[in-house]
């Protein structure tokens, strides 16, 4: 067998044309449009001669570009170009709700009246006993108000557009006093004070960083005051030598100088999660029940259903909201109000909500199941990858995400991958650019695919990715 330098390897890539007579190319010519196998073929040749450029070997087999091999290549990159720009991935990361992966994953009910809906024409914004326009909220306020207790319901299209719409209506050109400990900046860098400013409401910030009392927000009330708002921190929490005033109190306080009484629950849920171990997060029915006039929170975080804005309370405020010309700008569609009515029907019964939405089932799911998920993850690759890798099953903590319980630390087992011929950055970028992307994390010089976060049916897949990366060479 000859050697090669770096020169002749260049000379042995072949050219397009050539690659193109290939018979192995003439089944995709068949099933894609001819240019997409043009810029597949050229894509993986320029990858080639990168990665010969930027090698650090001298010299190369005279067979090392097996046409076989580049054909496969070829066929796996045509595949990622015939692929969608959004696609399904899978999330390994230990992250339920990943802002960046689309957070809440939909139920199959949600997805199934979504499709309905999307097939044809359907009742969006008509009476069907008049035959006259109705109103679009009709679909899920009904709902709302029997799960959370309030007296009327609102949906827009996310939670800051809530409070922006909230406040735009209820305190324009007026105060709304708010602890300073609670000016949450949210994903994306939008903060509340910024948002309240938008609104054309004016600011209070009382009390300090870690400590706010009732005598606070008193002395801060003028006749200028339109609101007193609370802002459940929901993505950090301030520990130690701590004060905040209830709910309870703030909303007396307010009714009694005749002041709304507003909160912004950030990622809201409509169940107790302390019932699966969780640290206790306020429910959107103990701020309908403290008095609250509004509540906001969100759609696709801890409740489990699309983007939106949820807005709930007394119907006085709501009928505000409901003539402010914000809410034409700010509504829903009804893809968005399909998948929400049907995620709030799973909440009418209590037991059977924490299997069929996705995220509390991911939540409640006991480390025994996700063990056993884990083991059977580690011996099949085991079997199929041979000495390639190292692959062990750990324990580790998975975290909520999307700004929800920020201190709580989720026992999860993750399957720990340490390759023996590539590193784990590399593995890790080969997962995330296969035809079903892999989102998983490095800790400790190894890769984690922590399976709370995996569900049983995207195994055989995650599997099979983990292999293919593992075992194809120079990709």
């Amino acid at each position: 067998m000859g050697l090669l330098n770096k020169q002749e390897a260049l000379a042995r890539i072949p050219q397009v044309d050539q690659l193109l007579q290939d018979e192995a190319l003439h089944s995709l010519l068949e099933e894609v449009p001819r240019y997409l196998v043009l810029d597949g073929v050229r894509l993986t040749l320029q990858k080639v001669r990168r990665e010969i450029l930027t090698s650090e070997d001298l010299w190369y087999p005279d067979d090392f570009l097996p046409r076989e091999s580049l054909c496969r290549r070829i066929q796996e990159q045509v595949r990622l170009l015939s692929r969608p720009s959004l696609h399904g991935v899978i999330n390994a990361s230990g992250v339920l709700l990943h802002t960046n992966l689309g957070r809440a994953v939909l139920s199959s009910a949600a997805i199934s009246q979504l499709v309905e809906v999307a097939s044809g024409y359907a009742n969006v914004e008509i009476d069907e006993h008049s035959g006259e326009r109705g109103e679009r909220y009709t679909h899920v306020r009904e709902l709302l108000c029997r799960l959370s207790g309030a007296e009327d319901a609102l949906v827009v299209n996310n939670n800051a557009a809530a409070v922006l719409l909230s406040l735009s209506a209820l305190a324009v050109g007026r105060q709304v006093i708010v602890s300073r400990g609670e000016q949450v900046e949210v994903g994306g860098a939008f903060r509340v004070p910024e948002v309240m400013r938008q609104s054309g409401c004016h600011l209070v910030e009382v009390g300090t960083t870690n400590r706010t009392y009732l005598r606070d927000y008193l002395a801060a009330i003028t006749s200028e005051t339109a609101a007193l708002l609370k802002v459940h921190t929901s993505n950090y929490r301030v520990i130690g030598f701590t004060a905040e005033v209830s709910r309870e109190d703030l909303v007396s306080l307010a009714h009694q100088h005749s002041l709304l009484a507003l909160e912004d629950l950030g990622s809201g849920t409509l169940v107790d999660l302390s019932h699966c171990g969780l640290s206790h997060e306020p429910t959107v029915q103990e701020a309908i029940r403290a008095g609250m006039d509004l509540v906001t929170f969100s759609g696709d975080k801890l409740l489990g259903g699309p983007q939106a804005g949820i807005i709930v309370g007394k119907k006085a405020c709501l009928d505000r909201l409901k003539l402010h010309p914000l809410l034409r700008a700010l509504r829903i569609d009804k893809l968005t109000l399909a998948a929400l009515e049907a995620t709030l029907r799973l909440y009418l019964d209590e037991e059977q909500v924490w299997q069929r939405v996705p995220v509390l089932r991911l939540l409640s799911q006991s480390v025994a199941e996700i063990t056993d998920k884990a083991e059977k993850l580690c011996q099949e690759l085991q079997q199929r990858v041979g000495d390639r890798a190292e692959f062990k099953v750990e324990e580790d903590y998975a975290v909520a995400g999307g700004g929800a319980l920020p201190l709580e630390e989720i026992p999860t087992r993750v399957v720990s991958v340490v390759p023996r011929e590539i590193s784990v950055s590399r593995l890790d970028e080969r997962l995330r650019l296969g035809f079903k992307p892999i989102f998983s994390r490095i800790a400790r010089e190894r890769l984690l695919l922590d399976l709370r976060t995996v569900f049983d049916n995207e195994l055989s897949e995650l599997a099979d990715a983990v292999v293919f990366a593992l075992k194809e060479q120079g990709s």
